[in-house]
């Protein structure tokens, strides 16, 4: 799987870069071959799989980079996916580099038909897989927008300038493909440098994820938040209000007085009988 084209030292595959192409399974191809794609095609293993050419791979990251970094206005990019696995990867590579993401079903005329609210006139587009995306490609073919593509061994590179060889069929392949485009195109344009620990994204960010595990895993977080409050709340001892509680307020401690009360005692007043008083006349 070495290089076939000299790369300048800069752009050159790292180790770690094949390290995670290799575990992200992005060699894996298809049993099928179409006829543009024998040339990323290094062998044919004996279940009948078509092993990509990672090294191929790197080398058409770097020349889709190096033409995104050519664009002065990142808005001009439109990123598409249409399957499931690459939305996250989409919007995440959106949202780093500037470019316009659209997510999910692509809609017809968004290219070619000015009247539509979601019209768009982007220099370029990327596409997730040509297959689920051939709207998109067919779309651009008309109003001639370049494309580049995620391609796997039995795509069709009909329409597509520039395609990346890579396993477009497994959610880590897709992602790190998508990560490790974004970072080149980053580290072309200056925004991030190109040691080891220049950009602390990791390639999970672009990965996809389930919503139900999103949601179970929401769910196992606020089960454990909850039963570690219910113990701290047990702890706190409600102060018992008796005779011999030394912190209740001083007018519940107090003793009662000796001296009793005589109910039947004379008010102070006088007799109730006796005749009042006539009021004086002003």
């Amino acid at each position: 799987m070495a290089d076939s084209v000299k790369l300048p030292q800069v752009l050159a595959a790292q180790p770690e870069d094949i390290q995670l192409l290799l575990a992200a399974q992005c060699h894996i191809g298809t049993k099928n071959c179409d006829k543009s794609m024998e040339n990323y095609v290094w062998k044919r293993r004996a279940d009948g799989v078509n092993i990509i050419n990672v090294g191929k791979t790197y080398e058409k990251i770097v020349l889709a980079a190096r033409i995104l970094a050519s664009i002065e206005n990142p808005a001009d990019v439109c990123v598409i996916s249409a399957r499931p696995y690459g939305h996250r990867a989409v919007l995440k590579y959106a949202g780093f580099t500037g470019a316009n993401a659209i997510a999910g079903r692509f809609t017809p005329g968004n290219f070619t038909n000015y009247i539509t609210r979601s019209f768009k006139e982007p220099r370029l587009i990327i596409v997730t897989d040509p297959r689920v995306d051939h709207q998109a490609i067919r779309e651009a073919a008309y109003v001639n927008i370049p494309v580049i593509a995620l391609c796997d061994t039995d795509a069709s590179l009909k329409f597509v300038d520039v395609a990346i060889p890579t396993n477009n069929k497994s959610r880590h392949a897709i992602g790190l493909v998508w990560y490790l485009l974004c970072r080149e195109v980053l580290r072309l344009r200056g925004s991030i440098g190109r040691g080891a620990d220049a950009w602390d994204v990791l390639p999970d960010l672009f990965f996809y994820r389930d919503p139900e595990e999103i949601e179970r895993e929401a769910a196992d977080k606020a089960a454990a938040q909850a039963a570690t409050e219910i113990p701290a709340e047990a702890a706190v001892a409600q102060p018992e209000w008796d005779a011999t509680n030394t912190d209740a307020p001083a007018g519940f401690a107090a003793e009662p007085t000796a001296q009793t009360l005589e109910w039947s005692a004379d008010a102070a007043a006088g007799d109730w009988s006796a005749e009042t008083a006539q009021p004086t006349t002003w």
